[in-house]
This record gives C-alpha cells, sequence and structure tokens, in this order.
C-alpha cells in the first residue's frame, strides 16, 4: 500500500515538473516572437524595390456629341392663336361676320326673334366677342360649333347660358359658353319698361382660317 503510494507521488511530481518546463519554454518563445516582430517593424526593408506598372495601348479618344436634336418641324403649322375682341353689331344685318377663326351668328329669339316692328324696341345685340378657340382643337385641326341658348336680360346682359347643341362634342363648349356671358344687348322694352328674353339662341362657328 505504501509503495502504491509513494509511485502516485512520484508520478504527480514528475507531471508537475514538466508542466512548468513546458510553460517556461512556450513563454520564452512568445516574447521572443514578439521582440523580433517589433525588430521587423523598425528595421528599413532591405535590398531593391522594383514597381511594375502595366502600360495599356494608347486609346483613342472618341468624343460624343450630346447636344440636343432639334424637334422635327411639324408638317402644317398651327394657325395664330385668336385673341378676343370686340366688335360692334350693325342692327340691321341679319349675321354677324367676323375675320377670327370663331364666326359668330345671328341671335334667334323662342319668344320674338329679331322682330323690330315694336314700337318700344326689340332686343337688339350691341357687342359679341368672339371665343378663344381652344388650343388642343386648333393644334389637332378639329373645326366645329357650338349652339348656345341664354337669357337676355333688363340690363342687356347675358344670363343662364347652356349648350344645347355642340359638334363634336364637349370640344368647344366651355369656350363657346365664355366668350356668351361676354355679349351686350338693348334689351327689349314694352310700353316703356325692359323686360327679360329667354330662349335667346346663338351659334358659334368655330373653323381655321386657311
Amino acid at each position: 500500500m505504501e509503495s502504491l503510494l509513494r509511485n502516485s507521488y512520484v508520478r504527480y511530481a514528475i507531471g508537475l515538473v514538466l508542466a512548468m518546463t513546458t510553460t517556461f519554454f512556450l513563454l520564452f518563445g512568445m516574447q521572443t516572437l514578439i521582440a523580433g516582430g517589433n525588430d521587423a517593424m523598425t528595421d528599413a526593408p532591405k535590398g531593391n524595390v522594383l514597381d511594375f506598372i502595366r502600360l495599356k495601348k494608347e486609346q483613342v479618344l472618341v468624343k460624343k456629341d450630346r447636344r440636343p436634336t432639334k424637334p422635327p418641324k411639324p408638317k402644317e403649322p398651327p394657325p395664330p392663336m385668336v385673341q378676343p375682341q370686340k366688335q360692334q353689331v350693325n342692327p340691321n344685318a341679319q349675321a354677324i361676320e367676323t375675320n377670327f377663326s370663331a364666326d359668330l351668328q345671328a341671335d334667334v329669339g323662342l319668344s320674338g326673334g329679331l322682330s323690330l316692328d315694336s314700337n318700344d324696341g326689340d332686343y337688339l345685340p350691341i357687342v359679341k366677342v368672339a371665343p378663344i378657340y381652344p388650343r388642343r382643337a386648333q393644334s389637332r385641326g378639329i373645326e366645329g360649333f357650338v349652339i348656345v341658348e341664354f337669357v337676355v336680360t333688363k340690363n342687356g346682359s347675358v344670363r343662364d347660358p347652356i349648350v344645347v347643341k355642340a359638334v363634336p362634342a364637349d370640344i368647344f363648349d366651355r369656350a363657346a359658353v365664355a366668350a356668351t356671358l361676354k355679349f351686350k344687348y338693348k334689351p327689349r322694352v314694352v310700353d316703356g319698361v325692359a323686360m327679360d328674353v329667354v330662349g335667346v339662341q346663338n351659334k358659334i362657328t368655330f373653323e381655321i382660317d386657311g
């Protein structure tokens, strides 16, 4: 029994000595590596250093013209825009003639029309404004007409204009109504009293000159 204990103590002692020896050599080796690395970082490189630069073949520089190209000219330029102008109307005229692209034709009233037989006087157009030709329709070469019905008031202005017919539909309606609201009339007078005239109609034709 005692011999076994002695052998165990001897083995532990030998193992402890070997472990300490191994640890010592490992620490010594690490210290040597660290010292050698510091010297390598501080020492200047020895020998000649050659830099190799690969030269490319001469390249031809191609310049690209990035200037914007002009758009092609239209085959038929659109006619100039029509500016609204006031036009004095001859009371004895049967129709209104105009040099603009929108033609204002004579008014037709459902309650008497242009009758001039009345002693007091029927309503008569005084000022009519040519409508502005819609730009989209003008650029596309669209033509047509609009019949507008409205009320001529006691003071000669236009009230409640509505479109009763338009060819083509929904193209010239807004321009025709806007122009109609600027019309001026001599009001109808009966027994010395001005009165409204309902159901007055006016046809506005949109044509492109030339």
